[in-house]
């Protein structure tokens, strides 16, 4: 599949990109006018703001879920159609919010309402009228574990190697930003956030409205490449609810869509984290890992195939999380050495095909890490807490300085509520680009760590069960 080696920028700047444009299978945008979404701090002094807040209220007082009008359809609209952890996420969530937007315009009355983001990057505690329990307030619900996020960010997505959008390229943004920092703030927040009814909680859309403006200036940058916006990739359609679809197309780019945001930049440092009225540093992404966490004891599963396209090379059974961090030891036997070299090599070699119209080859040659049959206590599924997950951490001394050549992605209630819910029970992770850091020459075992990340407010004891982790071979691409 062709894919977009320049910038989005120049792509449309340039004569030949322009004609390419007008030839697409889109409709061309309307003749509205573009409309600004803003960060909440300004949002809240626009007269917009008392139209937010009086279409949250009486979106939420309607009770029939079926209609439009109410809160819990376009919750129900989550629960039934969002992907995660596969292709398309970033764009079928930004035709989520399109739409929801559409709605709170229709039911508040103001056609220039838009929805606002929080720009956690510079403000990292929720804005204060969402943690408001006055009586009335429709924006407050009970039960979030934290509102400071500083413990779920990063700047990983941003970093100059990430060049490629989809999921199933080398250095994926789409793949890197959905892990972190979008899984670990629905977990850090907790409450609902942490389930996929998630849209319960007022604050996820100026969340998701967020993760679709760095989204935004991520493929801004002169670096980045897209799949062309003519490409077989934005072919189809996204389906939101019986009757209610949106081509896959009118997602490339926010403009398509009428809208743009008040900041387009990508943010390049952390915050500040402002907590009891002094700055204070908390267990974050970015946070020293000043040793490899120790090893379980944890008995061992056997290489064995799991399904026709894919093939367990051992794992590890019937792990219990609590607040520790921990590692696994995963032994090799030397066949699975030599399919795992080989799979990294053919990943190096060919095209990867995982999102294109080629016929995927059968050869076992995608390694992931995969934990199966999830379970989360309830202590756990209140939230407040997640895991990152590496491979292969150095053994001795500070494992900070490469901590992100061996990262995974990371694990929480978050991920087991949407493995659940989709059927699986099972968490993928794709493992070709740190297999292909760290090296695989004379790889007799691998070690699976799990690091424990808290918010401010977190569980303590058992939170989230693991019936089974185990590296595999696959015939399919992540």
């Amino acid at each position: 599949m062709s894919k977009n080696h320049f910038s989005r920028r120049s792509f449309l700047q340039g004569s030949a990109s322009a004609a390419a444009l007008m030839s697409l299978p889109m409709p061309a945008m309307s003749a509205g006018p573009v409309s600004t979404r803003l960060e909440w701090e300004v949002f809240k002094t626009t007269p917009q703001y008392a139209s937010f807040l009086n279409a949250v209220k009486l979106m939420k007082a309607v009770t029939d879920a079926t209609k439009p009008t109410s809160w819990a359809y376009w919750v129900n609209v989550h629960m039934n159609y969002c992907p995660h952890m596969v292709p398309y996420f970033l764009a079928w969530h930004r035709g989520y919010i399109y739409y929801f937007e559409q709605q709170l315009r229709t039911v508040s009355g103001d056609s220039l309402l838009t929805l606002p983001y929080w720009d956690y990057y510079t403000y990292p505690t929720m804005p204060s009228e969402f943690t408001d329990p006055s009586s009335g307030n429709a924006l407050y619900v009970s039960g979030r574990a934290n509102s400071n996020v500083y413990s779920a960010l990063t700047l990983a997505p941003f970093a100059p190697t990430v060049i490629n959008f989809q999921r199933g390229t080398s250095n994926s943004f789409e793949a890197s930003f959905e892990s972190a920092p979008h899984n670990p703030v629905h977990n850090i927040i907790g409450g609902w956030m942490a389930d996929m009814q998630s849209p319960t909680d007022p604050i996820f859309y100026l969340h998701h409205a967020n993760v679709d403006r760095l989204w935004d200036a991520w493929a801004q940058q002169p670096q980045t490449t897209m799949p062309y916006p003519n490409s077989s990739y934005w072919s189809g359609t996204f389906t939101y609810a019986t009757g209610l679809t949106m081509r896959k197309s009118k997602t490339y780019m926010p403009s398509l869509l009428n809208y743009q945001y008040s900041n387009q930049k990508v943010p390049t440092a952390m915050p500040l984290n402002a907590q009891e009225g002094r700055i204070i540093r908390v267990q974050a992404q970015l946070s020293p890992i000043l040793v490899r966490p120790a090893l379980g004891s944890f008995s061992t599963t056997p290489p064995r195939s799991i399904a026709t396209t894919r093939r367990s090379l051992g794992g590890v059974a019937n792990l219990t999380l609590n607040e520790r961090s921990v590692s696994a030891r995963v032994p090799l036997q030397a066949s699975g050495t030599t399919s795992l070299q080989d799979a990294v090599a053919a990943n190096a070699s060919t095209v990867d095909t995982a999102s294109t119209s080629e016929t995927i080859t059968t050869t076992f040659k995608y390694p992931r890490i995969v934990l199966d049959k999830l379970g989360v206590t309830s202590a756990g599924k209140k939230g407040g807490y997640f895991y990152n997950v590496y491979l292969n951490l150095p053994a001795s001394g500070s494992a900070d300085a490469e901590s992100q050549s061996h990262f995974l992605g990371t694990f929480g209630p978050f991920e087991v509520s949407g493995a659940i819910h989709h059927g699986e029970g099972s968490l993928v992770l794709p493992a070709t680009d740190v297999l292909r850091n760290v090296g695989v020459a004379n790889l007799k075992e691998v070690v699976i760590s799990l690091v424990r990340v808290n918010g401010p407010n977190y569980p303590t004891g058992p939170v989230l069960t693991v019936g089974e982790m185990r590296l595999e071979l696959s015939t399919e691409g992540p």
